[in-house]
């Protein structure tokens, strides 16, 4: 089994596998590691292990040294420009009255290139931007856009929990979460109480999702007439987590609710079978409809679409 080092390229950055080599780096030590657009340091978070292969993506960069003193305080100097860069940038923008909010401006390691992390509601023509940028920063220009919740986790908050944002402490990559999720969990489907800082369904909606889909499938349905140890009666509540079912039993001209583990309920029309393939029944049409345009857009972040000053200029 290879062996493999975590690190993150920057604080509460992807989780990166990487080869060490022959080195053997300490927890916190700082490294260059080669990248698609050149050589970038690195910081250790998860010292060396081995992995079976079908978990590490191929292929795995491989680190090229410990950085130096001198590469530090170079990563350090352009790390300090980059206040100065975002308020140039973000003039630029007005000046060329371009629908775009820019969220985040940071220069390559060695200065070799400055990335511009934008939001935008559609596609904008940037190119006089780009010439224009190029022009005052004399290096080269790369504009990406990002998903709002990619916007979240480069700024940072504070949730409705009262905790850091599980995106920008510790989350390395975003989960789809639909609305769905809110549903299955009897959650109010309030957008202001199920969504985040970013606007878009909390992440943590998916942390519980797998034992609410287990503990589903042992337990019978809202109003439905199942057998207990106490006789018939409807279900009228249902506890994903704790596999609980509560029950209301009738006995002549009264009626008592009852709470049963899920193996002690039996349901009376228990579910067909699978249905015929070809022939989607109501419950496909009704998750269909529930999963809206609006709602599959919660699922996932935008994938980064790049723009730099070495691309051909085309018509959008």
């Amino acid at each position: 089994m290879p062996i493999v080092i975590g690190v993150q390229f920057r604080d509460l950055g992807r989780l990166h596998l990487v080869s060490p080599g022959s080195l053997e780096l300490p927890l916190g030590e700082r490294v260059l590691l080669p990248t698609g657009t050149g050589l970038d340091i690195a910081t250790v978070v998860q010292t060396a292990q081995d992995l079976p292969e079908e978990m590490i993506k191929q292929p795995v960069a491989e680190v090229v040294r410990v950085a130096t003193d001198n590469d530090l305080r170079q990563c350090e100097h352009f790390r300090q420009k980059e206040s100065q860069a975002f308020g140039i940038v973000k003039e630029r923008i007005a000046a060329h009255k371009l629908e775009m909010k820019l969220v985040k401006v940071e220069y390559a390691f060695d200065g070799s290139k400055l990335i511009a992390s934008f939001t935008s509601g559609g596609r904008v023509d940037f190119r006089a931007l780009v010439k224009d940028l190029a022009g005052i920063f004399k290096t080269r220009i790369e504009l990406r856009q990002i998903g709002v919740r990619d916007e979240a986790k480069m700024i940072t908050g504070i949730g409705s929990c009262g905790r850091s944002l599980c995106c920008s402490s510790y989350l390395n990559e975003f989960q789809p979460v639909s609305i769905k999720m809110a549903k299955e969990q009897n959650l109010s489907l309030n957008p202001t109480k199920i969504s985040g800082v970013c606007g878009r369904l909390m992440c943590c909606l998916k942390y519980e999702q797998e034992q609410y889909e287990k503990s589903r499938k042992k337990m019978p349905k809202l109003g439905k007439e199942v057998i207990t140890p106490q006789g018939r009666g409807i279900v009228t509540q249902m506890n994903a987590l704790l596999e609980t079912v509560t029950v209301r039993i009738t006995h002549g001209d009264s009626s008592d609710l009852h709470v049963f583990q899920a193996e002690q309920v039996t349901r009376v029309n228990p579910p067909q079978q699978q249905k015929q393939e070809g022939k989607p029944g109501k419950q496909d049409f009704e998750e269909a409809i529930a999963l809206t345009e609006q709602d599959e857009e919660f699922m996932e972040t935008l994938s980064p679409i790049i723009f730099d000053d070495d691309m051909p200029l085309e018509d959008n």
